[in-house]
């Protein structure tokens, strides 16, 4: 490998012995990715911060306690409490304590406290060509895809080294020639207003991933200009229902201004025609719930935008959720702090929703266990809770949700998805 001076400092331990460590780590990454070199990055988002037992708070702690400051701007992942609402949760204290010291050790580390999925939502959202160490799946994917930043997928410690060093080994999607498209999705006879609909692109992200697997897929035949929000839940459904990290969207995405761009003048290793059917297929699949039983409906996987807020705003004004229907919306600190100034969470507050910040339900143990039907209109979520939560799980249209809410039971309105 060839290895700059300030490589051979870091490992050295001339920038001290957290720097060190966390050099050596990257150097035994850089081995097995049989890399020839390193490469500088410029920031850096920390999925580590979630709390999932004892090792991934000592590693933390470890790095704190031998002084680790990161190298470049970084922001941190949701984490594995609401430090400001657990207790109205069922959150066990001790549960609530470690994750807290978790969190604690990664700010002392210099980084900033996010503490959200959707940092590309924030004033540190990086810019098209910058590389990047990005844990956390649909942030790999929207930066890759939406951005046209670059990152690997960085799995939990080993994004915190890349933050501690800057450096990272020079593979995979950091290199022009490993971002060229494979796979070739054609949308076909795909409705107008089916299109624009904010449920079409969680479920065609879970397409997305069922098809293309770890594959680049280029989608192609879209018709309408999608709004970020919406490209947000087509990354987040493509990283959670396969190993999506970059996708190209013919004409909207960076890297994609057309089809022989996006697959850098190559031949598409496999072409998959999408109609009406297969996305109703998908649609389908992301309900596992039967009946009209509801428990909770859940909003915002990945977090709740400002955008977002704005619009169920209105949908709940003057309005009052079911009793027996709980409603929550996960998001981070400070994007909740916007929506309440501009005045969107107070309809909510008097519809009797709840809002927990900087953590989710995938990532503490907040929910009782009555609670097994749950509604969303995220793909992430309906594709997690099944397996992580043992939840049943509905999916549906934002509006399908807050009325399913009022009514007390499941209400969908499945006309845009055709009779099939």
């Amino acid at each position: 490998m060839q290895l700059t001076d300030y490589d051979l400092a870091l490992a050295n331990g001339e920038h001290g012995p957290a720097a060190q460590m966390a050099m050596s780590i990257i150097l035994r990454m850089a081995a097995i990715f049989q890399t020839e070199h390193l490469l500088d990055i410029v920031a850096a988002h920390i999925d580590s911060t979630l709390y999932m037992g004892d090792a991934t708070l000592e590693f933390a702690e470890r790095l704190a306690g031998l002084g680790a400051k990161v190298t470049v701007p970084t922001t941190l992942n949701v984490s594995g409490v609401d430090e400001h609402h657990w207790q109205e949760w069922a959150v066990p204290p001790a549960w609530a304590e470690k994750a807290r010291r978790q969190m604690a050790a990664y700010h002392s580390m210099g980084a900033v406290p996010t503490w959200t999925c959707a940092p590309y939502q924030t004033e540190l959202r990086p810019r098209f060509g910058q590389q990047l160490a990005c844990g956390e799946s649909n942030v790999i994917a929207f930066v890759n895809s939406i951005i046209g930043a670059r990152t690997e997928r960085y799995p939990d410690l080993l994004d915190i080294c890349a933050a501690i060093t800057g450096r990272v080994p020079a593979t995979g999607l950091h290199l022009t020639g490993n971002r060229a498209g494979q796979l070739l999705i054609r949308l076909r006879d795909v409705p107008l207003a089916l299109q624009q609909d904010d449920s079409f692109y969680p479920v065609l992200g879970h397409l997305l991933g069922r098809l293309a697997g770890d594959q680049i897929p280029v989608i192609d035949g879209l018709q309408v200009r999608p709004q970020e929000d919406q490209l947000k839940a087509l990354a987040a459904g493509g990283a959670s229902a396969g190993a999506v990290a970059l996708f190209h969207l013919v004409g909207f995405t960076p890297e994609a201004p057309t089809l022989e761009a996006a697959f850098q003048g190559k031949a598409p290793q496999r072409i998959t025609d999408v109609d009406l059917a297969r996305l109703h297929a998908a649609y389908r699949e992301l309900t596992t719930a039967t009946g009209a039983k509801l428990d909770l409906v859940v909003l915002g996987s990945p977090h709740f935008s400002l955008a977002e807020f704005k619009q169920l705003a209105p949908l709940v004004a003057g309005r009052q959720r079911h009793p027996e229907v709980q409603f929550l919306i996960t998001s981070s600190r400070a994007m909740a702090a916007l929506a309440d100034r501009a005045g969107y969470l107070e309809p909510l507050r008097r519809f009797g929703a709840k809002l927990t910040v900087d953590t989710c339900i995938l990532t503490t143990p907040m929910l009782p266990p009555e609670i097994k039907i749950l509604m969303t209109n995220s793909a992430k979520y309906a594709y997690y809770s099944p397996g992580m939560l043992k939840t049943q799980v509905v999916f549906g249209r934002l509006a399908d949700c807050v009325e399913s809410a009022v009514q007390g039971q499941v209400v969908r309105d499945d006309s845009l998805w055709g009779q099939l």
